[in-house]
């Protein structure tokens, strides 16, 4: 579907509904297209374990107290 820019200003929520079921809503500007307004398609799904694998290393000393900031939790 094509309109104009006034109409869509007019009426974006009943567009918004309309591209949410799925149509492609042209927007033009003196009969000309400018704008496509097209539903966002979530990404869903479990998230993969080891996704950033080997791309860093936890060193050794991660978890060592840090003496310059302990002083300050032992006020």
């Amino acid at each position: 579907m094509e309109i104009n820019i006034h109409e869509a200003k007019t009426h974006l929520s009943k567009l918004l509904e309309r591209v949410a079921s799925g149509e492609e809503v042209i927007i033009a500007k003196a009969g000309k297209p400018v704008a496509r307004l097209v539903a966002i398609k979530a990404k869903r799904g479990p998230r993969p374990l080891g996704l950033a694998k080997g791309q860093f290393a936890v060193p050794d000393d991660f978890d060592a107290p840090m003496p310059e900031f302990e002083k300050d939790f032992y006020r």
